[in-house]
């Protein structure tokens, strides 16, 4: 997540004269080195501080004129560079960030349906085959579940039972979610020992 956004490197050396002359190190009214100088001390080609030149010039910094090089105008603008390329530089890099959660949130989201789906199959397995003994309770009329979550409830923690299908008329929920809310005359299908199933029983219908 904290991967660096590259700038193109006639806006890096842009920046950085626009530094040099917010330092004072370029004068107002003094002409900056040759392109051939600059291109040398920066390790690119003249191109390259033509282009860089050219962004100081848009934003009023120096003034290119023809055969004489470049000259100082202002180093205001020059200090204004700056701040709007940091500006320019936190947006870059906050969309870098927004893409990176993008990606993270869809693989996280294959994941999530990858994983339900295990769950799916294997419970219809285990319903199919019935390798545990499984217990039911229905909820009946005034209990104090209705229209309320499976996590609202704190099922687990109240009863120590575990949920794993809910019997709606002819439908059978397999793993209810969390968010499941509980219906009258709902068939509640739970895994536990005997202290669960009392409990579950005096949870549900009191």
């Amino acid at each position: 997540m904290n991967e660096k956004v590259e700038s193109p490197i006639y806006l890096r050396i842009a920046v950085d004269i626009a530094s040099r002359i917010a330092r004072g190190e370029f004068k107002e009214n003094s002409k900056i080195y040759g392109r051939s100088i600059m291109s040398s001390e920066y390790g690119v080609s003249p191109e390259t501080i033509r282009r860089a030149l050219k962004l100081l010039a848009d934003m009023n910094v120096v003034e290119v004129r023809q055969s004489s090089g470049a000259i100082v105008l202002s180093r205001k603008n020059a200090q204004e560079y700056i701040n709007r390329f940091k500006g320019r530089e936190s947006t870059q890099s906050l969309h870098q960030k927004l893409k990176k959660l993008v990606e993270e949130q869809t693989r996280l989201s294959k994941e999530i349906i990858s994983i339900s789906n295990m769950i799916t199959r294997k419970s219809v397995k285990w319903s199919n085959s019935e390798p545990l003994k499984n217990f039911e309770v229905e909820v009946g009329e005034g209990s104090p579940v209705i229209g309320k979550s499976i996590s609202e409830l704190n099922f687990w923690h109240a009863t120590g039972a575990t949920i794993i299908a809910i019997r709606r008329n002819k439908e059978l929920i397999l793993s209810p979610g969390p968010y499941a809310v509980l219906a009258e005359n709902d068939r509640i299908i739970f895994i536990g020992d005997q202290s669960a199933v009392n409990a579950v029983t005096m949870f549900v219908n009191p």
